[in-house]
């Protein structure tokens, strides 16, 4: 549906994303893993057309990413981001109300009401409905986004449906209590069922590991490695990137691994700019 080849971006002369290949495909959850300054929202925003690339190109299908229309594009693709800034008092259903954006002719319709309902339920945020945006907490807002982002991506357009639709979601998981992490991927990998193609942004491996069926390692602007849960999330390869030694071992309530810190490694010296070593390559290749 989307794939990226050779992405080139860089902020004021610095390289952020050098040579950068990867691709979103519909039922399928691809998180993005790396360390801080990675780069991964960049490429999240690459992606969703909100930033052009230096050079390399995405495309949706067979067409160029830049050739889709704005409307279209906002139809296709929703994206919740790391944080809001909306400072307007709006109720929660009016946030949520405003993915309905590019479905709108002149007005609301009964379906898009419906539309709201249905992705604050599928958010898990129906009883914040009525509340004011700028009065819920950090977790709750990150639910009222989510919702607004699902509620984006519904469309009784069935030529839509057929040309695909991308959840993109920047670390949504970063106000989250515990349970309320596991729920929110859960509900995305819904989304997944539901033929939708999803992006998330992570920083916890395990999370990824539990709801990704693809993780992408980014790591000095390259992907580091690319893959199924398993031939990604190795213990060399979580050194290399990450800088820290750890245990991998089988996760006791699913077929995934659990990565836990080895505690008896000495603390490794800080990265500091220097490059990573090369790393192993995972055993699966983009697109398979």
């Amino acid at each position: 549906m989307i794939r990226a080849r050779e992405l080139h971006f860089g902020y004021e002369g610095r390289a952020v994303l050098r040579g950068v290949d990867i691709e979103l495909s519909p039922g399928r959850t691809t998180a993005v893993l790396g360390p801080n300054g990675a780069g991964k929202s960049t490429l999240l925003r690459l992606l969703a057309g909100e930033l052009q690339p230096s050079s390399g190109e995405v495309r949706w299908g067979d067409e160029p990413m830049r050739r889709v229309s704005p409307r279209d594009l906002a139809v296709r693709r929703a994206v919740m981001p790391q944080a809001s800034t909306l400072a307007f008092p709006f109720t929660a259903f009016e946030v949520v109300m405003l993915g309905r954006t590019p479905h709108v002719r002149r007005r609301e319709r009964a379906s898009d009401v419906d539309a709201v309902w249905r992705a604050l339920d599928r958010a898990n945020a129906t009883h914040l409905a009525e509340r004011r945006y700028t009065t819920l907490s950090g977790g709750e807002r990150q639910r009222v986004d989510f919702a607004r982002a699902v509620a984006q991506l519904e469309s009784p357009d069935s030529e839509t449906r057929e040309a695909g639709r991308v959840l993109m979601l920047d670390e949504p998981t970063s106000n989250l209590d515990l349970s309320n992490q596991h729920d929110l991927l859960k509900r995305a990998s819904a989304m997944a069922d539901d033929g939708v193609a999803v992006l998330v942004i992570l920083h916890d491996l395990n999370l990824a590991s539990s709801y990704a069926d693809r993780i992408v390692v980014l790591a000095d602007g390259l992907v580091a490695a690319e893959g199924a849960p398993w031939s990604v999330l190795t213990p060399e390869i979580v050194r290399a990137a990450f800088g820290l030694s750890v245990v991998v071992t089988s996760n006791p309530c699913g077929d995934c691994p659990l990565v836990v810190p080895d505690m008896r490694a000495p603390t490794p010296a800080p990265n500091h700019g220097r490059r990573l070593p090369t790393l192993p390559t995972a055993s699966s290749s983009i697109g398979t």
